[in-house]
């Protein structure tokens, strides 16, 4: 269902958009931890381990195109807020363009650099080759990767979370289907795992083209449309190539981190993997209300309405806060039963590995909150300096812990590589806010998108 989100509570509309999302985060963070339950109940730790320990090599190349269609639909959601529908079909088509180019250059890059890269990464010899054939398959499916999460960010744009989530639904459940199919009657192994993601992202793909074409006339291109724009598609890579470039820097400084953990051996890697998947699975509402934020901010920003996105900035962050709260409590008690779940044979030292980063990374939810909240506001108001400034500090810290501190105290060092991180850019998009939004009038703002409207015109 199309969404005006320049009109009623914000508070509200940005719970009830961010809900669908939520939803659809825990799905998608479900069936990968399913991959793992999986595999590491069918297959063993040191399959479980291959999957892991390069799992950072494809999160890199993923982020990298997940934040540049992010960024190209945000402009699809200023011309919504704007009520410009030629300008939305108009910023559909210079997104595929740009969706294109960049899909068929990671796919390029990633095959010709994976080995190299699980080299740096310290992968174990014992697990090199199922690492390697694990992403290799998931490579080949970049593009087609690609293309659903620019489908799913054009729905969104127009304030439909809901459609997004019920395609999440359905690839879970197939890919659920598949992994036991190719794993455990086929055989496959871990590159059972990674075919079963990839045919289940394909059937969703030409599922979610067909609704569209149903149900989306606004999304329905017609041959002008496709005339191309040079200050418009300059106005889409402004968002989309300084996103992908502090998500890059972020995928860097994870890959730092997972390089040191593999250099401890896997017990290491295996009890770090899960813990990792338990967090990011705790931390979906702090993501899901930081997505919304990016779709409420941006058709109001279209709008010219300032003071509603200040309210509903306002109003995210005491939400936020209230939800770390939870979610670190339910961890601080849960956490380690959780881990010992997705081992046929938990180990103690495994478990405790486990346990002891997540029972430090608690305490900084808050922080990893105002990220999500900040870095969105300001991406979805054309204001990226303070986020990818943001990911210098993240790199810096996750590098100064993973190295400097693992060196010092060993593989302890690695708990304070996130939670110092996300203390550090916290404070950086919290000051970018502050400077560019919070005191800033609103004719100035109106005045600024209208002199960026303008280039925009055909």
């Amino acid at each position: 269902m199309i969404q005006d989100m320049t009109k009623g509570n914000p508070l509200k509309l940005i719970l009830l958009f961010s809900l669908p999302i939520l939803i659809g985060n825990i799905f998608q963070q479900l069936y990968h931890l399913a991959d793992i339950f999986i595999v590491g109940r069918l297959l063993g730790e040191n399959a479980l381990a291959a999957v892991g320990a390069s799992a950072p090599i494809f999160f890199t190349f993923l982020i990298i195109a997940f934040s540049f269609t992010g960024g190209l639909t945000a402009i699809t959601a200023q011309r919504f807020g704007a009520k410009d529908y030629d300008g939305v079909r108009r910023s559909v088509t210079h997104s595929i363009r740009a969706s294109l180019i960049l899909g068929i250059g990671l796919t390029f890059i990633l095959l010709i650099t994976l080995t190299p890269l699980l080299k740096i990464l310290n992968i174990p010899q014992s697990i090199f080759k199922d690492s390697y054939n694990f992403i290799l398959i998931l490579g080949f499916a970049l593009i087609l990767i690609i293309f659903s999460n620019l489908l799913f960010g054009f729905i969104r744009a127009l304030g439909d979370s809901r459609t997004p989530l019920y395609f999440l639904i359905f690839t879970t459940i197939m890919n659920i289907i598949f992994n036991l199919i190719f794993i455990k009657q086929l055989k496959l192994g871990v590159i059972g795992s990674a075919l079963g993601t990839v045919l289940a992202i394909f059937i969703s793909v030409i599922c979610c083209l067909i609704y569209i074409k149903i149900y989306y006339p606004i999304l329905y291109i017609k041959k002008q449309d496709w005339t191309y724009n040079k200050d418009f598609m300059k106005e889409h890579l402004n968002i989309a190539i300084p996103m992908s470039i502090q998500f890059s820097i972020l995928s860097l400084s994870i890959m730092i981190i997972q390089a040191v953990c593999n250099s401890f051996g896997e017990k290491i890697i295996v009890g770090f993997t899960i813990a990792l998947r338990i967090e990011q699975l705790a931390t979906q509402p702090l993501l899901a209300i930081g997505l919304a934020m990016a779709t409420f901010v941006a058709q109001n920003y279209g709008a010219g309405r300032l003071r509603r996105i200040k309210k509903g900035v306002k109003q995210a962050l005491a939400t936020s806060f209230l939800i770390s709260i939870v979610m670190s409590f339910c961890i601080l008690i849960f956490g380690s039963k959780l881990i010992g779940l997705f081992l046929e044979n938990p180990d103690s030292f495994t478990i405790n590995i486990g346990a002891s980063y997540l029972r430090i990374s608690i305490l900084f939810y808050f922080f990893l909150g105002a990220i999500f909240i900040f870095r969105n506001t300001l991406q979805s108001l054309g204001k990226p300096k303070y986020p990818v400034i943001s990911c210098f500090i993240d790199l810096g810290i996750r590098s100064f812990s993973a190295i400097i501190l693992a060196s010092h105290i060993g593989y302890e060092g690695i708990y304070y590589a996130s939670p110092l991180a996300w203390l550090g850019g916290s404070i950086v998009v919290m000051y970018g806010y502050y400077k560019n939004v919070y005191k800033r009038k609103l004719k100035d703002i109106k005045e600024e998108y209208h002199q960026i409207y303008q280039k925009m015109q055909p």
